[in-house]
């Protein structure tokens, strides 16, 4: 398994499942931070399915996201979750499906049947940390 810091050096491309268009949203804020840290953030939630955040397209859900950037050669390095804790199994499902890198869970969300499932399928998993804080912590 990589470590956190090997994880965000790695990585390019970030989808954000349960990005909010809200701009007082932990997650509007953490997306926003990283996309100025030059990360693609790809917002993910059916809500918003259609419109833009961030100037980004929002798609319903990662099978869609990945679809769509599958066309230019662009995949999902980190499937960045913003739900709670028990609506993750589904989204570690979604994320080995679309081959994701890394099934990361923000502060205060751990699942561990999610955890060892993403990890069985090969994917680096990270519960209860801040992908924003995770980054700031590295390159102050």
């Amino acid at each position: 398994m990589r470590t956190i810091a090997q994880i965000l050096k790695d990585s390019k491309t970030i989808a954000v499942v349960g990005l909010s268009n809200k701009p007082e949203r932990a997650s509007f804020g953490v997306a926003e931070y990283l996309q100025q840290q030059g990360y693609r953030i790809i917002p993910v939630n059916p809500a918003y399915d259609g419109q833009e955040i961030l100037g980004e397209r929002v798609y319903a859900d990662l099978q869609a996201a990945a679809d769509a950037l599958a066309t230019s050669g662009t995949r999902i390095d980190i499937v960045d979750c913003f739900r709670k804790s028990e609506d993750i199994p589904p989204l570690a499902r979604d994320a080995i499906a679309i081959r994701a890198g890394c099934l990361w869970m923000q502060l205060e969300i751990e699942n561990q049947a999610a955890a060892d499932l993403a990890r069985a399928a090969g994917l680096d998993v990270v519960m209860n940390h801040c992908l924003k804080i995770e980054h700031r912590s590295l390159n102050a």
